[in-house]
């Protein structure tokens, strides 16, 4: 790119040129260190500028060794007195000092002869730093990190350390980083000035360099004002890209769809109770959207059981009243048959069609929905990504819902996309997974967001037990209890098969144990099943044919039987929290009062006691998923393989949300005032997008 012709994306400014270099440019890096720093990530100078410090080490100057506490790292001046080459084979290189009271042995393991000789001459004064212990009342230091001649600078008080990798010594990363740093360029200010004198935040340069030679140990928090500022250089880069996207995706045109309210008020008027506030509210803003004339692009994101369903079907209902047609896309056979079922009662009290197609939908059936679906007579569908092939046309497509994002790629979001006639449908994507806000304006930061963060009225509270798996007998004795009142349960394990690895109960053999007490009461779904057994055993249980469901996590989202009040999860310690709250969130649904019993297997580790805790504490899933962060990180709350989380080097999504909120603001308050990016901010801004490499960013710039 950086060579970019006429009418293409500018190439990198010259000033950058030096930190973009090969690594092997700064003096000191041959080959091999240069094969050690990329396993770290780090090619270029640039990269290592952006690798700060984890950790330090606090060198105590001390004048003479009896002021020495050991064990800990002291720097002293002492002199060379004799050295003792090892004896056998595997003995050490000893090297006798003295500071003129007191001794002090330096230890040597497999010591170049030359090299010791030359480093610590007899008779000769040195300053050694490193670690003082006592051998035998012996004072002696090990492998001393630093040995200079006296007069030489001494280290500093407070010494940085690095993540390493390969052979690499801090000796070798504390050079280069030295070198990179020569090579910073004089920047004009990006972030704005408001935001950095509120803050208290230095300028870039002085902020590494602050980053790099921390004076203790709280030069090493994320809250520092060097390290804070750093950070949100990253995040703010991050969210311009985001905001540029968002600009484009606007200037997209889209359909204008005006509902008149009519079909929306029929279903309103038949429901047992009025939507929450939060509902009314997320319908509203979706419906703007819809009216405007740019495509909407909008992530609805509610806790289990907040009632995205009925959003979701108002915001189809918006499209069908102004002639056009909706589709839902779900990721699974199950949970789209089941939003089918759901959505059917209330496309009656609209009075309008609605089908469903799944991949199983074969012959006339199939053939029967598509020809009504292209003239028009389908008003909503429901599928899964068989929605999306090439066969399935529609009349006039205004609405497109996808449910649990997260298990779509892009490509088929895209593929979605295509379907309106001439102008590409308005999008929502719809998420049960409650996702902090951090992650949200990391991972659909281009997108608007609409959250539901109320229960709907009627919703039971789930008493939440955690008990040892040693008290097995007493959980079937009650669940017994529960059946004779006429109770239905899941009981959910974590593993399809025997694993020698990891002792959890497998459900074939749990599902043998319930059923030889419950009989036919019993039916078992898991991942490896082939669709229509599992479907059939879905359907047992939901019309109550069978009371107890054993299942592997295949239910942890979407499955709806309000009858069901009793949630049991075995080695509840081996999930994580989001998918305990999720498996939850399958009880509670109807008018019965519904409890959860969280079993685990001792001994349980102090994070599992920790999750387990959370879980019977509080039912609002936001809370839930800011405790996942901290105690997980970002990428594992989202699952980082199709996460598209951004990679930051320095910036902590777990402890520094609010930057990431305070960066999407400034981003978005600097467009407005500079569209083009032609201040001499805009061009400061500029030049950051090529530092962090925001090059989708740079080709949006130019283009727009």
């Amino acid at each position: 790119m950086a060579g970019a012709g006429a009418g293409m994306t500018p190439g990198r400014p010259p000033a950058l040129f030096p930190l973009f270099a090969g690594l092997e440019t700064l003096p000191g890096i041959g080959p091999r260190a240069a094969e050690a720093f990329e396993q770290m990530g780090v090619t270029r100078p640039r990269d290592l500028i952006l690798t700060l410090p984890h950790s330090g080490v606090r060198r105590r100057p001390i004048t003479r060794l009896a002021e020495a506490q050991p064990p800990e790292i002291v720097t002293v001046t002492v002199t060379v007195q004799r050295h003792t080459p090892p004896t056998a084979k595997g003995r050490p290189w000893r090297v006798q000092c003295s500071d003129g009271v007191q001794d002090l042995q330096l230890v040597f393991f497999h010591p170049r002869r030359d090299w010791i000789e030359s480093q610590l001459p007899i008779v000769q004064r040195r300053m050694v730093s490193g670690k003082i212990e006592l051998f035998d009342g012996m004072a002696q230091m090990v492998h001393p990190d630093h040995i200079a001649a006296e007069g030489t600078p001494a280290p500093p008080e407070f010494e940085p350390v690095y993540p390493l990798s390969g052979r690499l010594t801090q000796g070798v990363v504390q050079k280069a980083v030295a070198a990179a740093m020569t090579r910073l360029p004089e920047v004009d200010e990006w972030i704005d000035p408001s935001v950095l004198t509120r803050e208290g935040w230095p300028a870039w340069t002085e902020a590494l360099t602050r980053a790099h030679a921390p004076d203790g140990p709280q030069g090493l928090s994320p809250t520092d004002p060097a390290r804070a500022r750093l950070a949100y250089d990253e995040l703010f880069a991050h969210q311009m890209t985001l905001a540029l996207m968002r600009r484009d995706r606007r200037r997209q045109a889209g359909l204008q769809t005006l509902g008149n309210g009519a079909l929306r008020a029929r279903v309103l008027a038949g429901l047992p109770w009025p939507p929450t506030g939060a509902q009314s509210r997320a319908v509203e803003e979706i419906a703007a959207d819809m009216a405007a004339p740019r495509r909407m692009n909008r992530l609805l994101q509610g806790d289990v059981g907040a009632g995205k369903t009925l959003v979701a079907f108002l915001a189809l209902l918006v499209a069908v009243e102004a002639g056009g047609q909706g589709v839902l896309m779900a990721p699974t056979e199950i949970l789209a048959r089941q939003h089918f079922r759901a959505l059917e009662p209330l496309a009656k009290l609209a009075g309008i069609r609605i089908e469903v197609l799944t991949g199983r939908d074969k012959g006339d059936a199939r053939t029967n929905i598509l020809t009504d679906l292209a003239e028009g007579r389908i008003d909503i569908l429901v599928g899964t990504h068989a929605v999306i092939q090439k066969a399935v046309e529609f009349n006039d497509l205004r609405l497109a819902i996808v449910d649990e994002q997260h298990r779509f790629g892009v490509n088929q979001r895209m593929e979605l996309g295509t379907k309106g006639n001439h102008l590409p449908p308005d999008m929502l994507v719809m998420t049960a997974t409650p996702i902090p806000r951090s992650l949200a304006l990391a991972q659909f930061g281009d997108m608007d967001l609409s959250v539901l963060d109320e229960k709907p009225a009627g919703r039971q509270p789930i008493r939440t037990t955690v008990i040892s798996d040693t008290r097995m007998g007493e959980v079937v004795d009650h669940l017994a209890r529960a059946l004779d009142g006429g109770a239905r349960a899941y009981w959910v394990c974590p593993l399809v098969e025997e694993s020698e690895l990891i002792d959890l109960t497998a459900a074939e053999a749990r599902f043998q144990e319930l059923r030889a007490r419950f009989g036919d009461e019993v039916r078992l779904v898991h991942g490896q099943m082939p669709p229509d057994e599992r479907d059939a055993a879905m359907a047992d249980f939901a019309a109550g044919r069978a009371r107890i469901l054993v299942a592997t996590t295949v239910i942890e989202v979407g499955v709806d039987v309000p009858e069901a009040t009793i949630m049991v999860i075995e080695r509840a310690e081996s999930f994580g929290l989001a998918q305990l709250h999720q498996l939850r969130g399958r009880v509670g649904r109807g008018t019965g009062a519904s409890s959860c019993l969280l079993m685990y297997h001792e001994p349980l580790s102090e994070s599992g006691r920790r999750r387990l805790s959370i879980l019977r504490e509080t039912e609002d899933g936001f809370r839930i998923s800011e405790e996942d962060l901290a105690m997980r990180g970002a990428g594992d709350v989202i699952g980082t393989a199709q996460s598209g989380l951004p990679r930051f080097r320095i910036a902590d999504l777990e402890r520094q949300g609010a930057l990431m909120a305070l960066a999407r603001k400034d981003a978005q308050a600097f467009l407005e005032r500079d569209p083009g990016m032609e201040s001499e901010r805009g061009r400061a801004v500029r030049l950051l997008l090529w530092l962090m490499e925001q090059d989708r960013a740079i080709r949006l710039v130019t283009a727009g």
